[in-house]
């Protein structure tokens, strides 16, 4: 199957929906959309595996920062079965980003989620 754009900002876009999903019906579903049922997440604070645990770092992650939401920062790019983004946790209230990051993500043949390898580039010294 040859690779497209729409493939990789596809399933970026569903990975933004998940982190941005505030009820929890909708994070689970969202979850569940992005991600295959063993996929997984890693980055310097959290290694998951599967649906039930990446709402749990969602949802924690929401509990610390609540009123903000996460942003594309720039271009998706992707080959093969791997997209890299950027992007920011940005407050609703002032616009104020404080945490920005990079991740790669691998996809299965039906554009879902198979792992996601978080960097942080930016985050307060409280975190």
């Amino acid at each position: 199957m040859p690779a497209t754009t729409d493939r990789y900002e596809i399933a970026v876009a569903r990975y933004f929906e998940a982190w941005n999903a505030r009820e929890p019906e909708n994070l689970a579903c969202a979850v569940t959309t992005a991600w295959t049922p063993l996929g997984g997440y890693t980055d310097p604070l959290a290694d998951v595996r599967g649906h039930e645990g990446i709402v749990a770092v969602v949802a924690a992650a929401q509990a610390r920062f609540p009123g903000f939401v996460f942003r594309l920062t720039g271009p998706v790019d992707g080959h093969h079965d791997t997209a890299r983004f950027s992007w920011e946790l940005v407050s609703e209230a002032d616009g104020s980003a404080p945490v920005a990051g990079s991740d790669v993500i691998t996809l299965d043949a039906d554009g879902r989620i198979e792992s996601v390898l978080g960097f942080l580039d930016r985050v307060p010294a409280e975190a």
